[in-house]
C-alpha cells in the first residue's frame, strides 16, 4: 500500500470490491473494447469490408489490456480514447484499420458510463433489497413489542418496535420503486457521431439511410441493452446522470433517518447497533459503546445528498451539441456517489442484521410516561361510572401538571396515579388504575399494521426479488 500519496477512503474503507470493480479501469477499457467489437461487428453484418480475422484478432486481446503503451501514447496525443485506439491497434495489427471506424470518443466513453452505471445500479438494488428483507424479519419479530413513540422527540402515545421499523422499510421501499424506474429507462448513446447526427456513418455506407438505421439497435443488442436513446448531441444527455445520483441520494436520505432513530435509541439504551467483544468505544472512556455503524451511515449520506447535486448542475451547464465540462466533474461525482451509497448499504445490511433490543429498558420507559397516555381512558371509565366528563378533564389536567412538576424538579417517579387514586371524584381505587396500565391497550393496530405491510407491501417485492436475497456484508473498519 501507498502511503505517500492520498487514498480515497471511499475505496480503502467504505466500498466493497465488487462495486470498486465497476469503476475501475479494468472494467472501463474492458467494456471499451467489448463497444469496439460490436461497432465492428454491426459494420461487418452490414456490409463494410470488416473480415472475421480481424474481428477475431479483436476478441483475442479484449482482456489483455497493455496499459503501458496506452499511458505512454496518451503522454504524447493527450487523448485518452485514442491512445487506447493506438494500444489496441499495437496488439491487433490486422485490425489496426478498422477500430473506432465511424466513431467519436463518446461511443465508447458514454456508452461505457451508461453500461457502468447500469451495472452498478443493479449491486445497489441487490443490497438494498436484503436491508429490506432485514427489517422485515425485524419488524415481524418485535411487531408486538410495545414502546414509547415520539412526537417532536417528546413522548407520546405508544407503538411498536416493530411499527417502528415498517417506517424505516417503507422508505427503503420507495427508493427501490425509484431504481427500478431508473434501471428501466437505462438507454445506450450508440453510435451517434461529433454531433449526433451519424454524418460519419452515412457517409461510409454511401448514403443508405435504412443500414444506418439498423447500427444502433445492432449495437444495443450485442451490449444486452433493449434500445439507444432516439436523438443525442455528441453525448447522452446529463440528466441521466441526474437521475441515477437522485436515486442515490434518496438511499442516503432512507439511510440517514433510520440511522438517526438508531442512535436516538442507543442513547436511551432502548436499543443498539452490533457491538463486537473486542471493539473500543472510546479511547478515552472505556465504558462507551458508541453507534458508531450508525454514525457513519450519517456521515456517508450527507456526502451523498451533497453530491447529487453537481450532475444537475452539470446537466444544465451542457453547451449545445456538447462541452467538456462534464468531464472531469463526471469522473469525481458519479463514481462515488456509488461507492458511498455501496458503503452505506453495507453498514444498514451490518446493523440491521444484529440490532439488540432491550425489552426491560423500554418497558421502563413507557410505564413511566404511561399514566399519562392512560388518563383519557381512565376518564371514560370515569365517566361510565356517573362522573363529569368536564370536571373530570379539569380534575386529571392539573393532577397531570403536578405529576409531571414532581417528576421534573423533584427527580421522583410519576405519581399520577396515586393522586387520581386519591380523588373521590373519580371512584377509582389504585388496584383499578394499575390493571389500565396494559401497554398493550396503547397501541393501537400497529401489530395488525406490521402483519399487513409485510404480507400485502413487502412479501410480493421480496418475491419478485428472491434471487437477490442472501447477501451479508462485511465491515472494513
Amino acid at each position: 500500500m501507498s502511503t505517500d500519496r492520498y487514498q480515497s477512503p471511499l475505496s480503502e474503507r467504505y466500498a466493497s470490491r465488487e462495486m470498486q470493480f465497476l469503476f475501475s479501469p479494468d472494467m472501463k477499457f474492458r467494456t471499451w473494447r467489448r463497444l469496439w467489437i460490436a461497432l465492428a461487428e454491426t459494420e461487418k453484418e452490414l456490409g463494410l469490408g470488416i473480415t472475421q480475422e480481424q474481428i477475431d484478432e479483436m476478441k483475442a486481446h479484449q482482456e489483455d489490456i497493455n496499459y503501458e503503451v496506452a499511458r505512454e501514447r496518451e503522454k504524447l496525443v493527450r487523448h485518452d480514447v485514442m491512445s487506447h485506439v493506438y494500444a489496441y491497434g499495437v496488439q491487433c495489427p490486422k485490425a489496426k484499420p478498422i477500430i473506432h471506424l465511424g466513431a467519436t470518443s463518446c461511443y465508447v466513453g458514454d456508452n461505457t458510463d451508461i453500461i457502468i452505471m447500469t451495472e452498478a445500479l443493479r449491486l445497489v438494488k441487490k443490497k438494498l433489497v436484503n436491508v429490506i428483507a432485514q427489517l422485515s424479519k425485524f419488524a415481524e419479530k418485535y411487531k408486538d413489542l410495545p414502546t414509547l413513540a415520539f412526537t417532536h422527540f417528546q413522548p407520546a402515545q405508544p407503538t411498536t418496535v416493530g411499527k417502528r421499523a415498517t417506517l424505516w422499510a417503507q422508505e427503503f421501499l420507495m427508493d427501490l420503486e425509484d431504481l427500478d424506474y431508473v434501471l428501466s429507462t437505462m438507454k445506450l448513446l450508440g453510435s451517434k457521431g461529433t454531433t449526433g447526427t451519424q454524418a460519419s456513418f452515412l457517409e461510409l455506407f454511401d448514403g443508405d439511410q435504412e443500414k444506418v438505421d439498423q447500427i444502433d439497435p445492432m449495437i444495443a443488442q450485442k451490449m444486452g441493452f433493449s434500445a439507444c436513446v432516439p436523438v443525442s448531441g455528441q453525448t447522452y444527455s446529463r440528466k441521466t446522470d441526474t437521475r441515477v445520483l437522485n436515486v442515490l441520494a434518496g438511499i442516503a436520505a432512507s439511510a440517514h433517518k433510520m440511522s438517526n432513530d438508531i442512535r436516538l435509541l442507543q442513547h436511551l439504551k432502548e436499543v443498539e447497533e452490533p457491538f463486537e467483544k473486542n471493539q473500543i468505544g472510546s479511547s478515552a472512556m472505556a465504558y462507551k459503546r458508541n453507534p458508531m455503524r450508525s454514525e457513519r451511515i450519517a456521515s456517508l449520506a450527507r456526502y451523498v445528498l451533497c453530491d447529487a447535486l453537481n450532475p444537475a448542475v452539470t446537466s444544465s451547464c451542457q453547451w449545445f451539441e456538447r462541452t467538456l465540462d462534464d468531464s472531469a466533474n463526471k469522473r469525481l461525482s458519479v463514481p462515488e456517489g456509488f461507492l458511498a451509497v455501496d458503503g452505506i448499504l453495507d453498514l444498514c445490511l451490518n446493523v440491521t442484521d444484529g440490532l439488540k433490543v432491550y425489552p426491560k429498558v423500554i418497558e421502563k420507559h413507557l410505564m413511566a410516561e404511561l399514566p399519562f397516555m392512560a388518563t383519557e381512558n381512565i376518564m371514560m371509565d370515569a365517566v361510565k361510572a356517573g362522573g363529569d366528563r368536564q370536571e373530570l378533564h379539569e380534575k386529571i389536567r392539573t393532577l397531570s401538571m403536578e405529576a409531571g412538576r414532581r417528576v421534573k424538579e423533584e427527580g421522583a417517579d410519576n405519581n399520577l396515579l396515586e393522586l387520581i387514586a386519591a380523588d373521590p371524584s373519580f371512584g377509582m381505587t389504585l388496584e383499578e388504575l394499575k390493571k389500565s396500565m396494559d401497554p398493550s391497550r396503547y397501541v393501537g393496530r400497529s401489530g395488525r399494521q406490521v402483519e399487513a405491510f409485510l404480507e400485502r407491501t413487502v412479501g410480493p417485492v421480496l418475491e419478485e426479488n428472491k434471487e437477490l436475497l442472501g447477501v451479508k456484508a462485511e465491515i472494513n473498519v
